[in-house]
């Protein structure tokens, strides 16, 4: 290659170089930018007022249950069961799965399935699976029993909560009346 050649490529390559440069410069003419006294953007936050967590339990519980039972359908129910049916079983004399057997559960202490570990929150909860209960564990059961190890999300529409409600409680020997 002779050297006039390399000169030409060196001079296209700088021809280059200059012209990008004189587009950038051009441009922030024809486009000025003032440029803000204080780097950053301005958040404004609303002042958020703390629920303590005895009035926030006691918001959740004044669900009027009798009316949420009313919305279900064990039909539906069934079907929607089948998202929770990976994890538990649900006939009589079931095996526990990832979860517990769900038979008989309505009504039941919470924590008491012999030859199933329990996390440390739900072996010590204490309280009975009454319709309340199932329904609040349902909405998102890592927010009702902070520490438990179930890792579902939760069911969101109220028919499909009372639903699965209904049908776990006729998957039982002496199913409780509804409220």
């Amino acid at each position: 290659m002779d050297s006039f050649e390399i000169n030409k490529i060196v001079a296209a390559v700088l021809m280059v170089a200059l012209l990008i440069i004189g587009i950038g410069k051009l441009s922030d003419v024809i486009f000025h930018v003032e440029k803000p006294k204080k780097p950053g953007y301005a958040v404004e936050v609303e002042e958020v007022t703390t629920v303590s967590s005895s009035t926030k339990a006691s918001v959740e519980e004044k669900v009027d249950i009798a009316a949420l039972m009313a919305m279900g359908d064990v039909t539906i129910g069934e079907k929607v069961f089948k998202k929770c049916a990976a994890c538990h079983s649900i006939v009589k004399g079931g095996k526990n799965n990832i979860g517990p057997a769900l038979y008989n559960v309505v009504g039941r202490k919470t924590g008491v399935v012999s030859d199933y570990k329990y996390s440390k929150a739900l072996a010590s909860y204490d309280k009975e699976w009454t319709f309340e209960e199932l329904n609040g564990y349902l909405i998102k059961p890592a927010k009702w029993v902070k520490g438990t190890k179930m890792a579902f999300a939760g069911l969101r529409k109220e028919k499909d909560r009372a639903s699965v409600i209904k049908y776990l409680n006729q998957n039982s020997d002496n199913p409780l009346p509804l409220p």
